[in-house]
């Protein structure tokens, strides 16, 4: 196929490692050019052969959103007196989802940027009405397993809230109500619950989660960012949905992402109350300084209106009908997925999953290099890791509508890809746990994380090809190194 010719004008902007502003602005031609390039590395989610990340309804919804979001582009919802639409359309969001979730009119809200913020918000929560209602706990903790997002690990970390892991049942993937029952102190705030887990798509036992919640006077936060919707539409077409939302006694709070299953605009999510009383601590305000006054009920100051109006056209734009249209398709390409995968001599689905995401596993090879060589295929799989004995390492699918067309093809590609991994050299976990182990007994930290790199094939700020050797070395080394090793080398790579 012949090249475009350019004339000077139109030519990609060579971009220099050492990027100052250019002197003179580039024309429009020149920036969708650059742009274009950046992306001849990324995978392309447009022809359904992404399992994660990215939520598509098709080209009619995309071109809705689009629109909606390029009219409140320069909109701020940080001062709804000046914008009052945003506040109007965060409203309307608002109630729509909390009538999805079986919440009454008591219930409240506010969109967030997406899942993460919608759980430190949720821990800010508990940790501030536990402050004001019970002044004597002076080190709030929560209460979790491991099978929950690691947002509440971050969420913990920036507000200062212990986390207590308890153990989840290792066959069904659920979170112990038991273990939480036991692991409960007189400091604790919240005990957090799944709708489902990310990794297994598991929902928790949440009315037992719940009712221990109420019993002890305990919050408790349903995080539900990937499942509020799917989960809400698959039970009005008739699946056996695990009761989860506010129809369950002791749930306090919920998130739901729009991003993801409601297939909105990247940077939507819903957190829930149940009261307005309990999102009085979700807040912030300020007139303290010399300038205007802030009253945030989020974490940003400055909001962008344009997620706000995705996220409200392809709610209307879809409609009860639309969702459960799409509901039928993914759940019908999941269960073909799921069959077709447990069917195979060489893999298995672990646990039961509630919905359309669920986890691969194997006894017969590393499926962190069968990711690498779906990779290779142009099948993006996340790879998962376990700090316990169960599961072994696994990877991911998240199936969305896009996927449906494709199930077949993925799962032709799959059995190839099974075939091709058996026959590359195996990557053997006993003999790189060696290597690992010995790194980190005989070199300080700084050296052995420059030795684990060199180990694992990566050098400098370059983007590895293959993961599957640098996966299998996070997944071998303790928590606390690996997530060291991780920020070390994203410090890196953003430089």
């Amino acid at each position: 196929m012949s090249k475009k010719r350019h004339s000077p004008d139109s030519q990609p902007a060579k971009i220099n490692p050492f990027m100052t502003l250019p002197e003179h602005g580039l024309s429009a031609e020149q920036i969708r050019e650059s742009l274009s390039q950046f992306k001849q590395r990324d995978l392309s989610w447009r022809n359904g052969r992404v399992f994660a990340y990215v939520y598509d309804a098709g080209p009619e919804a995309e071109a809705v959103i689009k629109e909606a979001f390029t009219q409140y582009l320069s909109e701020n919802a940080l001062d709804p007196t000046t914008f009052p639409s945003t506040m109007q359309m965060e409203r309307q969001i608002v109630r729509i989802t909390a009538g999805l979730l079986h919440g009454d009119q008591q219930v409240v809200g506010n969109v967030t940027t997406g899942g993460t913020e919608s759980l430190i918000l949720a821990v800010k929560t508990a940790r501030d009405w536990a402050w004001a209602n019970r002044p004597e706990i002076s080190h709030p903790e929560m209460i979790l397993s491991r099978t929950a997002h690691a947002s509440f690990h971050k969420a913990a970390h920036y507000l200062g809230v212990k986390l207590v892991i308890v153990p989840f049942d290792e066959e069904s993937y659920r979170t112990s109500p038991e273990a939480m029952r036991e692991a409960i102190t007189d400091n604790t705030v919240l005990l957090v619950a799944s709708a489902p887990n990310y990794s297994h798509g598991v929902v928790d036992d949440i009315t037992g989660i719940a009712a221990l919640a109420q019993e002890h006077n305990i919050l408790c936060h349903v995080d539900a960012c990937i499942g509020g919707f799917q989960l809400t539409f698959m039970r009005q077409v008739g699946y056996d949905v695990p009761p989860f939302d506010f129809a369950v006694p002791g749930v306090t709070s919920i998130s739901a992402d729009l991003h993801k299953y409601a297939y909105a605009a990247k940077g939507a999510s819903v957190l829930l109350h149940r009261h307005k009383n309990l999102r009085r601590y979700q807040m912030y305000g300020s007139i303290s300084t010399t300038a205007y006054a802030i009253p945030n009920p989020t974490m940003l100051s400055t909001k962008s209106g344009g997620p706000l109006a995705a996220a409200w056209a392809i709610l209307h734009y879809m409609g009860q009908d639309g969702y459960q249209r799409i509901v039928r398709q993914v759940m019908g390409a999941t269960e073909k997925l799921i069959a077709g995968i447990d069917a195979h001599p060489d893999l298995y689905v672990l646990g039961q999953p509630d919905m359309s995401i669920f986890a691969i596993g194997s006894h017969s090879m590393n499926v962190f290099q069968l990711a690498d060589v779906m990779k290779e295929n142009g099948w993006l799989l996340q790879p998962q890791f376990s700090k316990t004995a169960t599961p072994q390492p696994n990877i991911h699918i998240t199936l969305s509508h896009s996927n449906v067309p494709h199930v077949d093809a993925f799962l032709d590609d799959l059995s190839q890809a099974v075939e091709e991994t058996k026959s590359l050299p195996p990557l053997n976990v006993a003999i790189v746990k060696q290597q690992v182990d010995s790194l980190l007994k005989t070199l300080p930290p700084a050296e052995a994380a420059t030795a684990l790199y060199q180990l694992a094939g990566v050098e400098g700020s370059q983007l590895p090809n293959g993961l599957a050797l640098i996966n299998t070395i996070l997944s071998i080394l303790p928590p606390p190194i690996a997530e060291e090793l991780l920020m070390q080398y994203f410090n890196d790579l953003y430089t």
